[in-house]
């Protein structure tokens, strides 16, 4: 993993527990972007207030995060590559159903998590998830990749969107 994310101090060992377990996942069944993304929002439940990783097992919690991560990408869709079922992916981490899917309910909760969210979108599908070019714009929803180049430019400059569309499309 390139990074090492910003986690309390008080919190290092429990980040460092669970995410051994989504790595090992990860390189497993998945692939380095899910196992990026999933430290990342392990980071980030590490950073929040009465972090709820500081109470339960670190098994359940990487079920969770995993599932999480999971959801918001397809996961479970067979179509998709890599695929795992929820029933495998439970499995799998040795958790029941409730436990990964109550523990995947409280990720999304706290990290504001539904499918195709851009924030937790592996880095793969970011420029063909639709959700990352949706933008407001005077009250109105504008998708970034048809609107014109300055405004793309703007939206970049204010890490609203991962790349200027338009220069892409000249490339």
């Amino acid at each position: 993993m390139a990074k090492i994310e910003k986690v309390p101090s008080d919190m290092r060992e429990k980040f460092d527990e669970i995410t051994q377990i989504t790595d090992d996942f990860s390189e497993k069944f998945l692939n380095d972007e899910y196992a990026e993304v999933i430290r990342k929002a392990t980071a980030a439940l590490c950073r929040k207030k009465n972090s709820p990783l500081k109470k339960g097992k670190p098994l359940a919690w990487a079920c969770g995060i995993t599932h999480a991560i999971g959801f918001v990408n397809f996961l479970a869709d067979k179509s998709e590559d890599p695929y795992i079922s929820a029933a495998d992916l439970y499995k799998n981490f040795g958790v029941g159903q409730s436990t990964g899917q109550g523990k995947s309910k409280i990720v999304r909760d706290l990290l504001d998590m539904f499918q195709m969210a851009p924030e937790w979108t592996i880095p793969s599908k970011v420029a063909t998830n639709p959700m990352t070019w949706m933008l407001e714009v005077n009250g109105m929803i504008v998708d970034a990749r048809r609107a014109p180049r300055d405004l793309q430019v703007v939206a970049y400059e204010k890490g609203l969107i991962p790349f200027i569309p338009a220069d892409e499309e000249t490339a």
